[in-house]
């Protein structure tokens, strides 16, 4: 073993890897805003922003196509969730602009990728439904 900490992340698909890093910096934000006693906003950042990347990872196991498109459009909702409680902390100045503008271009990166799989896969669809 490795004294006890936990292998690497071997991964190569640079949805999982974004959204894994997002989510790690979301838990950076949200231990920084539970020191400043900031417990109702930063709870509800830190389970959007975590829950995007578990429904990518769900989207990746799914039994169908429809059934993939259907998590990675959860993965978008939770993103675009995100994006409304990190603008929510920096017009409120609980978070500093900064940072909050940081994770905004992530999770607008994240929502950018998202929205264009979920097209293409919805095109497939209709592509493959034609032909049969």
């Amino acid at each position: 073993m490795n004294n006890g900490q936990l292998p690497a992340m071997k991964k190569t698909n640079p949805l999982q890897v974004k959204s894994f890093k997002f989510a790690l910096n979301i838990i950076e934000i949200y231990k920084q805003l539970i020191k400043e006693k900031e417990f109702v906003m930063s709870k509800q950042l830190l389970r959007s922003g975590t829950s995007i990347g578990a429904n990518i990872e769900e989207a990746l196991q799914a039994q169908s196509k429809k059934d993939f498109i259907h998590k990675l459009s959860i993965a978008l909702k939770e993103a675009q969730e995100t994006g409304y409680w990190i603008k929510l902390l920096k017009e409120s100045s609980i978070l500093d602009k900064e940072k909050a503008t940081d994770l905004f271009i992530q999770a607008k990166e994240l929502m950018k990728m998202l929205t264009a799989i979920i097209k293409t896969s919805k095109s497939n669809i209709l592509k493959q439904s034609i032909e049969h």
